[in-house]
C-alpha cells in the first residue's frame, strides 16, 4: 500500500524559500545600498557614500605618503570638492578622467577610502 505524504512539508519549504528571495531582493535594493553622489550633492550627507566626479587640476603629493590631493567637479557641472586619497593609483588616473571613490566628508575635503578609487577612460566608451 502506498503512503501518502503530507501536503505540509511542502508548504513549510516553499514559505522558507519565499521569505528568503524577499529578504535577497530588499537587501539588494535597499538595504545597506551606498548613495551615488556628486561634489555638488555632498552637503548634508553624513557618513559613507560613492563620490562620482571628473578629476580637475593638476593632482599633488603622493598617495603612499600624506595623501595624494586632487579636485572632483561634477561630471555635469561646476561644483568642486577637493579630494584626500591614499592607496594604490590606478594607471589611468590623470586631470580630466571620471573617477569614482568610496569616503565621506571630513571638513569640507573628501576623505576617500583606501584603494577604493577607479578611473574610467572616457574614449573607450564614448560612441564615435
Amino acid at each position: 500500500m502506498a503512503r501518502r505524504r503530507s501536503p505540509a512539508r511542502l508548504v513549510i519549504a516553499l514559505s522558507i524559500a519565499a521569505v528568503l528571495a524577499v529578504f535577497l531582493l530588499y537587501t539588494s535594493i535597499a538595504g545597506g545600498s551606498t548613495p551615488s553622489l556628486q561634489p555638488s550633492q555632498l552637503a548634508g550627507h553624513d557618513g559613507t557614500v560613492n563620490l562620482a566626479g571628473r578629476v580637475v587640476g593638476e593632482p599633488t603629493g603622493s598617495a603612499r605618503g600624506d595623501g595624494l590631493r586632487f579636485t572632483v567637479q561634477d561630471l555635469k557641472g561646476t561644483a568642486t570638492v577637493p579630494v584626500l586619497y591614499r592607496g594604490s593609483v590606478p594607471d589611468l588616473f590623470r586631470t580630466g578622467r571620471d573617477v569614482y571613490m568610496r569616503g565621506a566628508l571630513q571638513n569640507g575635503v573628501f576623505v576617500a577610502e583606501p584603494d577604493s578609487l577607479v578611473t574610467k577612460c572616457p574614449s573607450k566608451y564614448s560612441s564615435k
